[in-house]
């Protein structure tokens, strides 16, 4: 014990060290609580009896503190500063980026920076964009480690388990990702944007989506121009392993192919927290016009299109804490009412035309299927009442008899038989005739008579 004290003076498990590497190499700065809620959040729901909110917090957080500090002390992680709340805030060093990279499973390429020096001006936007990767996660927590808990806690627990799930886990985010325009992943040139937060979670009906986080400090034109930019990087084409041209995003993440004629680009999710001058109430209407090229779909029997365009949605980061992905919270560009994330980034319209399509096809497929049963059916009637019989017994020919003259095996048999028994009586017949008139013709020359 005392060799494990020596290593990890703060006594944090090689379990706890992982989830903060975890944590921190997608968020790249955070505090103890945000680790903390997102790596285990049954311990949000623990020491809930403590006087202050202030010591519940470092009492929930003293497990996860403490294997910062271990880490700090193998060169792992560091101090990042402070927020304007005042809260400490960690980053990892280039060592503990590598870390992190096993155990994320991701290539160091894919790792991003370190994020030195996020926090020295309070890291509002980072602070934005982890409470957004939360809000989305809503981690839920193992209420078999909450059984010696009061009961208002452990129902508050319950609550939250109950509550709609999530999308994906920590491992299905990456955050400060570039999108070059130019230039490669690893260098990308001028022109390009850099997304905020990208998730990957097919598993959950989510196989990409770009989110852009804004504290309301910027204009619409500013972040019209941003999209500009996601437009610029999503057209880009480069050639893939096989040779052939293919968009270059298409080379890192998965997404829906091409169908019907249509391949939208992937949706990007802006996300709004309230805390600049800025309204974002006249905020996104403005960008919804300036940015109308990028994301206005065509009518196509029924539904929108939205070939090559960018599906474009709207939430604000209250809601989204409050609501979660599955709440009616989300407004997609050129729709006028509030869905759940799935339905904004997707087109119900169109998969329900495409939906009875495939139903009438269907249908069209069984009927006609069911004509080729109905014509084949009276072709076999057909052929067994053209079918030859016996004229004998009257049993059908198969296949193989179907040239038989007029009798069937058994019948011409009989037949032969019939046939060879009347040859012999007819034989025999005339052998008795014959027999009958020599025996006239000798009584007639009798031994001793005069002929």
């Amino acid at each position: 014990m005392a060799g494990k004290r020596l290593t990890n003076p703060a006594g944090s498990s090689n379990d706890l060290r992982g989830d903060v590497l975890r944590v921190l190499g997608v968020l790249k700065v955070a505090t103890a609580d945000q680790i903390q809620r997102i790596a285990s959040p049954h311990l949000t729901y623990r020491h809930t009896t403590k006087a202050t909110a202030s010591e519940r917090k470092t009492a929930r957080t003293a497990s996860h503190a403490g294997a910062l500090s271990d880490l700090r002390k193998h060169g792992l992680a560091e101090k990042g500063g402070t927020t304007r709340a005042g809260e400490s805030l960690r980053n990892l060093t280039a060592k503990g980026l590598e870390a992190a990279s096993y155990e994320l499973g991701r290539p160091m390429s894919e790792m991003g920076s370190t994020a030195r020096g996020a926090g020295s001006s309070g890291a509002t936007h980072p602070m934005a964009v982890n409470e957004t990767v939360i809000a989305l996660l809503c981690p839920k927590p193992d209420l078999k480690l909450l059984t010696r808990e009061p009961a208002d806690a452990k129902a508050a627990a319950q609550d939250a388990v109950d509550a709609a799930a999530g999308v994906g886990t920590i491992a299905s985010y990456a955050t400060e990702v570039p999108l070059p325009a130019t230039g490669s992943w690893g260098a990308p040139g001028k022109g390009g944007a850099q997304a905020d937060i990208v998730l990957t979670a097919p598993q959950d009906g989510i196989p990409l989506l770009f989110i852009e986080v804004d504290n309301c400090h910027e204009t619409a034109e500013e972040i019209a121009a941003k999209l500009l930019k996601y437009s610029r990087f999503f057209k880009r084409q480069i050639k893939d392993t096989d040779g052939k041209d293919k968009p270059m995003w298409r080379t890192r993440w998965m997404a829906r192919v091409a169908e019907y004629g249509e391949a939208p680009h992937p949706p990007v999710l802006l996300v709004f927290n309230h805390i600049g001058a800025r309204d974002p109430n006249r905020t996104v209407p403005r960008l919804r016009e300036l940015t109308r090229a990028l994301w206005a779909g065509e009518s196509a029997d029924g539904y929108s299109s939205y070939d090559r365009k960018i599906p474009i949605i709207a939430t604000g980061l209250r809601n989204l804490r409050e609501h979660g992905p599955n709440g009616p919270v989300f407004l997609r560009f050129g729709r006028t009412h509030m869905q759940p994330l799935r339905d904004a980034i997707g087109n119900p319209r169109r998969d329900a035309v495409l939906a009875r399509r495939a139903e009438r096809a269907r249908a069209q497929q069984e009927e006609y299927q069911e004509q080729l049963r109905r014509a084949a059916e009276q072709k076999r009637a057909e052929r067994e009442a053209a079918r030859p019989a016996c004229a004998s017994c009257g049993t059908k020919f198969d296949d193989d008899g179907w040239d038989s003259p007029t009798l069937c095996e058994p019948c011409e048999a009989k037949a032969v038989a019939a046939a060879d028994r009347a040859e012999r009586d007819r034989l025999e017949a005339e052998v008795a005739a014959t027999a009958e008139k020599a025996g006239g013709w000798l009584s007639r020359f009798r031994p001793g008579q005069a002929p």
